[in-house]
């Protein structure tokens, strides 16, 4: 059995510069306050004009003071799940900002 395991990539500030300079690709991104807490996870998806880029960039007007990770995947909905329920799993329960998408996902065996 392999693990679940949540981004690997480091936390830089989540800014509109640092958002502008993401590749327009597909992935996954995790939002962590100021006091090292996971706020939000997200999925770039097909729907965003530049992938990661567009994602992040709208997260950066929403969040002040947070940093982000991100990673690309073609499997970003899949992704996504796995990250909601391995936080869920860590944390017991989803972040407050996905609430709303607690449903939408099972849990880790």
């Amino acid at each position: 059995m392999v693990a679940a395991q949540g981004i690997a990539r480091g936390l830089q500030p989540l800014t509109a510069d640092a958002a502008a300079s993401l590749p327009a690709q597909l992935g996954v991104f995790e939002i962590v306050d100021g006091q090292g807490t996971s706020v939000y996870f997200g999925a770039a998806g097909a729907l965003e004009p530049f992938g990661l880029r567009t994602a992040l960039s709208t997260a950066a007007q929403r969040w002040d003071e947070a940093s982000f990770r991100y990673e690309t995947t073609h499997a970003y909905m899949t992704r996504w799940q796995e990250l909601l329920m391995l936080h869920a799993a860590t944390h017991g329960a989803v972040p407050a900002a996905n609430a709303g998408d607690a449903h939408r996902i099972g849990r880790l065996s």
